[in-house]
């Protein structure tokens, strides 16, 4: 490259789109369909490019993916509204037809009013006359005959819809259900909405075999009661502007290996079990000391230099043989955790895991953390008891961290949510009043931070849906915190390496017989992996 006066001027945009390009392979965003839209307005403007035009960008992109599954041979549906998700299914049936796919075309212009690209588009299929039939539906609509050797196109309705599919359109999306026909949706299944579905009408939303949704997964994908609508999902770089990618605040994010890895804080070769962090176990009831003994084992494997373990007295023997390396602090109660201990000499505090929920214990746990001068990690048996004692949510410390299930969330609001989304959103609530760190644990656990914003964690796998996995959680954060991470770090790192740990185990054993204790084991590679 000679460098001229030219070059110059180019080399700066060249490495503002290399650091772009950087944050983005750390940070993946999820946008609400407002954001989606003012995205796309800002592709638009300072690419520059024409609105048709990135249309037509996105429809190559989906047409050479449709094209991958699907031979020229298979018969082709394609069902279009009257918006630009309309639009794109327009120009991807012209183009299929152009490389000899056989496609129907049903446009619904029931208003008489299609966007302007939507127009576009119809005029092209018009024009271009490969498409093997073009039916504007405005009235009548006779449904073609669908059978499982057809694949249906669904454009009728992608991110922007706000309301139930009714009359007509949902009586569509039925009929495409009820037949034996593939559905392939383009951006999102109709019917479903990006965010909250919580009122929405299951009955009139596609179920579709594969969604090619563009340029990144919506928030409502994240939530286990949308899989059925959603079948196989595949995301499609469609060239959006990395620059407005970056200056447009997101509220959710899923957390990348990138992401996790430059948390990762090092080991001074010169440390001492001192100088790594000592940690409070407080945990097990007797007939549950298991619990106290997976999370202590995960706090060492997190790293910690000294676990301590308050656990009551019948506990005594279990925990000594099991964790030989954790210091054992005794209740002076033979079965339940009846006292606090002061927590001055330690760096970080895990509570609950098999603790029970005897009244005693609950004023005994309530004590503890309300005398805790170090992080706390409240987990299992204490959300029930702060559930039960729902009073005593304005006692607990700023900056704690709550890891409920979905019942143990539900019984903290203190009533059942409708659905992921509301239960999502009320954590978040929860989160910022309380300023806490709450965790939902689930396939997709999502950390709700004190500022509202939430990251989503992609390791993990069903295998993990077993008993103590969540005790090994509270064990894995508890260490890393006392290390010295904070509380947001500590919670997206143990969140990762907690479902890697379990992925890596999977592949080894099998999802069937995964057991918690193997997250344990498989803490070390995770590490490895992230290191590497």
């Amino acid at each position: 490259m000679h460098f001229t006066e030219e070059n110059h001027k180019i080399i700066p945009k060249l490495l503002s789109s290399i650091i772009i390009f950087l944050y983005f392979c750390i940070v993946m965003k999820i946008f609400t369909s407002n954001q989606i839209h003012e995205l796309d307005q800002y592709t638009i403007e300072h690419e520059p490019i024409r609105s048709i035009d990135l249309m037509e960008r996105a429809a190559k992109t989906l047409a050479r993916a449709i094209s991958d599954m699907w031979t020229a041979e298979t018969p082709m549906v394609t069902f279009a509204g009257p918006g630009n998700n309309g639009g794109d299914a327009l120009a991807v049936s012209r183009l299929l037809a152009e490389q000899g796919y056989q496609i129907t075309v049903y446009l619904f212009n029931i208003y008489q009013k299609l966007s302007e690209d939507c127009a576009t588009n119809k005029q092209r299929i018009v024009e271009s006359k490969r498409v093997k039939q073009f039916t504007e539906v405005t009235q009548e609509f006779d449904p073609p005959k669908l059978d499982a050797s057809t694949v249906v196109i669904d454009g009728l309705f992608g991110s922007g819809l706000n309301k139930p599919l009714s009359g007509g359109f949902a009586s569509l999306v039925k009929y495409i259900n009820q037949s034996a026909a593939k559905v392939v949706s383009i951006d999102m299944p109709s019917g479903l909405m990006a965010e909250d579905n919580t009122y929405n009408i299951r009955a009139n939303i596609i179920k579709a075999h594969t969604t090619l949704t563009l340029q990144q997964k919506k928030l409502s994908f994240l939530f286990p009661e949308n899989q059925q609508f959603i079948g196989r999902l595949k995301v499609l770089d469609i060239r959006l502007s990395a620059e407005g990618t970056e200056k447009i605040k997101a509220q959710y994010s899923i957390i990348e290996e990138n992401d996790v890895r430059q948390l990762l804080m090092p080991r001074d070769p010169f440390a001492h079990k001192g100088t790594m962090g000592s940690a409070l176990v407080v945990a097990g009831s007797f007939g549950m000391a298991g619990a106290a003994v997976m999370a202590a084992k995960a706090c060492y494997r997190a790293g910690a230099g000294k676990v301590t373990v308050h656990t009551p007295r019948k506990n005594n023997e279990i925990v000594q043989i099991s964790v030989p390396e954790a210091i054992v602090n005794l209740d002076h109660e033979e079965t339940y955790i009846g006292t606090a201990i002061d927590t001055e000499d330690f760096d970080a505090m895990a509570i609950g895991p098999g603790i029970g929920q005897v009244e005693t214990t609950a004023i005994a746990m309530i004590s503890q953390v309300r005398r805790a001068t170090c992080p706390v990690v409240a987990d299992a048996d204490a959300l029930n008891i702060i559930s039960n004692h729902r009073a005593w949510m304005q006692q607990l410390p700023k900056g704690i961290i709550l890891t409920p299930h979905p019942k143990e969330f539900d019984r903290m609001n203190g009533s059942p949510c409708a659905d992921s989304y509301e239960r999502l959103s009320k954590a978040r609530t929860m989160a910022e009043h309380l300023e806490a760190y709450i965790i939902l644990k689930g396939h997709l656990s999502a950390l709700c931070m004190p500022n509202g914003s939430v990251f989503f964690n992609q390791t993990g796998n069903a295998g993990m849906a077993t008993a103590g996995s969540g005790d090994v959680l509270t064990g894995i954060i508890t260490g890393l915190l006392a290390r010295g991470y904070s509380q947001g770090d500590a919670c997206k790192l143990g969140m990762y390496l907690h479902g890697l740990a379990g992925d890596i185990a999977a592949k080894e054993l099998g999802e069937e017989s995964l057991m918690a204790t193997d997250i344990i084991k498989y803490l070390p590679k995770a590490f490895e992996r992230l290191r590497d």
